[in-house]
């Protein structure tokens, strides 16, 4: 098992992160720490990302961070800059999954169906998100999948509290990416004390 595999296994769960807002990244990183979970995707999906990530990594080195809706090699070059642990796609683009490998970095690409996780292996890769989890059949097409092929999935995309433990219990799933207990507006409107909750209760749910 890689180090980044042991150290998904090891956390269960991972929150993915919408910033909209340089500055709320500190007092986020803050109540992820201070609440069980020393870690974060932070996606790309916003312009605040990429400065996010590099004020959590300055002030939490330990924090485990990944930089996630990846799609091309330019932004693999912007979140190792930033210093990331790792890149997360929301697809499988095999110039993408090369550029990493090329980098030493390490990618979890999504992948949804048996086509995608077999050119996942054809590259090397041995890890690969689930996603859109929900969406694509959930738990028992995950549970298909991992009879037939020998990797590990991190599922996310409708993944929740009420049905963490389902994606969990499956041999395969290192651990699950998910969005409920960062909710975006609870960071827009700075509810560090709710947020904080939230993750707590998230970190009880899977330990």
């Amino acid at each position: 098992m890689s180090n980044l595999d042991q150290q998904l296994a090891n956390l269960k769960v991972i929150p993915v992160i919408a910033l909209n807002k340089v500055e709320h990244a500190l007092p986020l990183a803050k109540a992820l720490m201070e609440n069980g979970m020393p870690c974060a995707e932070i996606t790309f999906r916003t312009e605040a990302a990429i400065g996010a990530i590099k004020a959590m990594r300055a002030a939490y080195p330990e924090m485990l961070i990944g930089a996630g809706t990846i799609l091309t090699p330019a932004q693999v070059d912007q979140a190792i800059d930033a210093g990331v642990d790792f890149i997360v796609s929301p697809g499988l683009n095999p110039t993408t999954v090369k550029y990493c490998q090329s980098k030493n970095m390490p990618i979890v690409p999504g992948v949804n169906n048996p086509s995608l996780v077999e050119q996942a292996m054809e590259l090397g890769l041995k890890t690969v998100k689930f996603f859109p989890a929900g969406p694509s059949g959930g738990v028992g097409m995950l549970k298909a999948l991992t009879a037939v092929y020998p990797v590990k999935f991190m599922p996310t995309g409708g993944v929740s509290l009420s049905n963490i433990d389902d994606y969990l219990e499956i041999p395969a799933v290192l651990a699950c990416g998910g969005t409920w207990m960062v909710p975006t507006q609870l960071i827009d409107n700075e509810q560090w004390e709710e947020l904080g909750a939230l993750v707590k209760d998230a970190v009880a749910k899977v330990n």
